[in-house]
């Protein structure tokens, strides 16, 4: 294990919700935009390019602070093996939505932490099932336009008033659907030498 207590913490992503998400840990970090293309490649399962654009994310970062420890994540919602990324537009997230109502959607949050100058490169992925309610369109069009989710993976935020869209959640690592998961967090920064109830 190598140890990297005093080494700089760096989040690699512009998420407001990692950020947030991240603060709960109470560990000094700054914020650094990845500049990753998150396109999938053809063929590619929601889980593997969840996990391969956490780590290209981290890899990113690190790449341009070779000595600091840089956290990446990402997050895709997998209905039946089929990613639905970020909507970006109403039209898309009615789509998302529709297409979910009554599914079960699985949502592939993957975090890695790297620190180049050390070696240290290690990735988790958190799995949450997600049961959604059959929607409405009218249930469909209200909750968009009072939230507004069209930067999030599947077009609903759990923990807003897109819990009123949902039937039921397992998981075992409550923050990952948020963007985060902060269990896998705190162990893969413990693996990388900073424990953070040292």
């Amino acid at each position: 294990m190598h140890s990297l207590p005093n080494r700089k913490l760096i989040l690699g992503s512009t998420s407001v919700y990692r950020r947030e998400l991240l603060e709960r840990l109470r560990i000094p970090f700054t914020v650094e935009s990845p500049h990753v293309d998150e396109s999938p490649l053809p063929g590619e399962l929601p889980a593997s390019l969840a996990c391969r654009l956490a780590l290209a994310k981290a890899q990113a970062v690190a790449e341009r602070f070779p000595d600091a420890v840089v956290i990446g994540s990402d997050q895709v919602a997998d209905l039946d093996g089929v990613a639905l990324g970020k909507p970006g537009t109403h039209a898309r997230a009615v789509h998302q939505l529709h297409q979910m109502s009554g599914q079960v959607v699985i949502f592939q949050t993957a975090v890695a932490v790297v620190c180049k100058q050390s070696g240290f490169s290690q990735e988790s992925l958190a799995l949450v099932k997600v049961k959604f309610r059959e929607l409405s369109d009218s249930e469909i069009e209200n909750y968009l336009q009072a939230e507004q989710p069209y930067d999030c993976a599947g077009s609903a935020k759990s923990e807003g008033l897109g819990i009123a869209l949902l039937e039921r959640i397992d998981n075992d690592d409550p923050t990952a659907l948020v963007g985060l998961p902060l269990i896998r967090t705190a162990a893969l920064l413990r693996a990388a030498g900073i424990d953070l109830l040292a």
